[in-house]
């Protein structure tokens, strides 16, 4: 039966000689809803509707950026041999954690330049960041990586998936975990909470310090059970290093800005 398992086409069409790649429509489409749930709050908090998409046009450029420097420098023994493949991004390697830093540092002067609250943009977009996550998630499964280790295909029947989603992690041979899967449903739990943590109304920051949170102990966990993880050490696997510093910066703020008192303005009093 396995033999004549065929993987989805990767390709969702082509317009002449340009093929469009599933994963990047999955991505625009991520891109697309997230935009639409961050304009509309935004108008409800009392800031210009368009302002996220003058955002976006910043933003996504640069955070493209950031995602591929991040991984040229984790990959640095080969790009220091073929620096001719740095700028074939098309060949894949990009970093989220690079293209967060990318868009949390272009929000910034961002904001300083629309003299608006950093922190109120934040709490505002970090659903829509979270959500987008989850569904950019998918692209992953359309080019069957960012998977785990083996495992057998009853493993992956007694997880109750689809069928496609089985069939799909078949991969020369060989079944894996759905890692993808795992951290797309960890994303969409996030997008679920933070959405009910407007209604807690806690203070300015605090949503968005919660995603960074609860992105990242998703994030360490799913990351030790990947097969393509980039490493720090040959143990030491760079992500979830990441993944543990931001958890201890984002409680550091959290107290830090409740002991001072920037967290006293509430999300649905600003």
């Amino acid at each position: 039966m396995e033999k004549n398992i065929q993987p989805i086409d990767p390709i969702a069409f082509s317009l002449g000689p340009i093929q469009v790649h599933w994963y990047g429509v999955i991505i625009g489409l991520g891109i697309a809803l997230a935009l639409w749930i961050a304009m509309r709050e935004a108008e409800r908090r009392g800031l210009p509707k368009d302002i996220f998409a003058d955002l976006m046009l910043w933003a996504i450029p640069i955070a493209i950026i950031s995602a591929r420097i991040y991984y040229v420098i984790f990959q640095w023994d080969y790009y220091a041999q073929y620096p001719g493949e740095i700028f074939k991004i098309w060949n894949g390697g990009i970093a989220i954690h690079g293209a967060l830093i990318g868009a949390v540092a272009t929000t910034y002067f961002f904001t300083k330049s629309r003299n608006v609250s950093f922190w109120k943009l934040a709490d505002i977009a970090a659903p829509s960041i979270i959500l987008g996550q989850a569904i950019g998630r998918w692209g992953n499964f359309m080019n069957q990586e960012a998977h785990g280790r083996e495992v057998t295909r009853a493993f992956l029947e007694n997880l109750h998936l689809p069928e496609f989603i089985i069939n799909q992690m078949y991969i020369n041979g060989t079944y894996y975990h759905p890692t993808f899967l795992y951290e797309s449903i960890w994303n969409l739990l996030g997008f679920i909470l933070l959405m009910s943590l407007r209604r807690v109304n806690l203070g300015r920051g605090e949503i968005f310090l919660s995603y960074i949170i609860w992105y990242s102990i998703g994030r360490f966990f799913v990351e030790g059970m990947r097969t393509d993880s980039l490493m720090l050490t040959d143990t030491l696997r760079i992500a979830q290093t990441i993944s543990i510093a931001l958890i201890a910066l984002a409680i550091g703020l959290w107290i830090y800005r409740r002991v001072k008192g920037y967290s006293k303005v509430r999300y649905l009093e600003n």
